[in-house]
Parts: C-alpha cells; sequence; structure tokens
C-alpha cells in the first residue's frame, strides 16, 4: 500500500475545498442582492391613478377638500346606489352604483357647514337628535351634496374579525 507523500515543509495532510468558499458566497450573495432588486422593482409598480384605489393616502387626496376632510373628519368613498322593491312577487332590484369621494364629518365640526350657510339650524336639530352626522360629496366652494348619515356599526368590520385572527377587537371612531 502505497502512502501520500507528505510535503517536505508541511507535517499535516492535504486539505480538502471547502463548499463555502468565497468564490460561491460571492455568487449566493448576488444572487440575493438580484432577487431584492426584482422583489422592489415588482412591488413599487402599483399605479396610483384615480382608477386603483390602492390606499387610505389615495382616497385621502381624492376627497373633497381634502385638507378640511382630514382635520375635521374622515375621507369617504361615497356608492349611489338605488334599491327597488317589489311585493308581488317579491323581488328586490339594484342599481349599478356610482361611486364618488366624499367625507364624513365629526359631529363636534357641523358648525363649518352652519359658518357657510350650507345646512339650517333646523337641519342640524334634526341630524343631531338622531344621533347622525354629515356627510358630503363635491366641494363646499360649489354645489355640495350634503346628507345627514348614520354611523352603522352592526356588522362590524369582516377584514379586522378573521377567525382565528390574535388580539382584542380595535376601537372605534365615532363620528
Amino acid at each position: 500500500m502505497k502512502r501520500k507523500a507528505r510535503s517536505p515543509l508541511r507535517d499535516t495532510e492535504p486539505t480538502k475545498s471547502s463548499i463555502i468558499n468565497p468564490t460561491t458566497l460571492a455568487i449566493v450573495a448576488g444572487i440575493f442582492i438580484l432577487g431584492v432588486g426584482v422583489g422592489i422593482a415588482f412591488s413599487s409598480t402599483a399605479s396610483l391613478n384615480i382608477e386603483n384605489v390602492a390606499s387610505r393616502e389615495v382616497i385621502d387626496r381624492s376627497a373633497p377638500n381634502p385638507e378640511l376632510c382630514i382635520q375635521y373628519g374622515a375621507s369617504a368613498m361615497v356608492s349611489d346606489l338605488r334599491v327597488f322593491i317589489t311585493l308581488n312577487p317579491f323581488n328586490v332590484y339594484v342599481t349599478q352604483p356610482k361611486m364618488r369621494p366624499g367625507c364624513v364629518l365629526r359631529r363636534n365640526n357641523w358648525t363649518i357647514l352652519e359658518q357657510r350657510k350650507l345646512i339650517s339650524s333646523q337641519q342640524v336639530g334634526e341630524c343631531k337628535n338622531r344621533m347622525n352626522t354629515f356627510g358630503f360629496t363635491g366641494p363646499l366652494e360649489g354645489s355640495p351634496e350634503i346628507d345627514c348619515i348614520y354611523q352603522n356599526d352592526g356588522a362590524g368590520n369582516f377584514f379586522l374579525n378573521q377567525p382565528g385572527s390574535v388580539g382584542p377587537k380595535p376601537e372605534t371612531n365615532n363620528f
């Protein structure tokens, strides 16, 4: 049996090449950096135009009087539709909804509408008696559509109350 010749300068066996050497490490790091770059490129291509409402910021910018709305209430998506109900035979028909940007004011900020003579004190009284608030579409400087609206918390937010979710029920902003 032949023995491997040892180097006269070393008394140790020749070492085997490691799987993780600097070349392999550089290739893996390059692939990782390329993957991160491609991921960032794909995620930053979300279009933020009026046809793609993907964030609260888009809704806030689209609201009538956005600065006033954010300061004294909340921006909203308003869906106008009509419901027709027949009794004989019983059927329910719904029109195609029209989506528009709108704003919901907090109860303590109704004076903004009163000062601009957009609502009367009688309307304020009626809306206040029903524990409602005001919402509007269209700029306040033009001809806004202002309605006394009711906050309906009966169904809850099904996006936040998913089965198996952990944590307490989030607080709501009562207007």
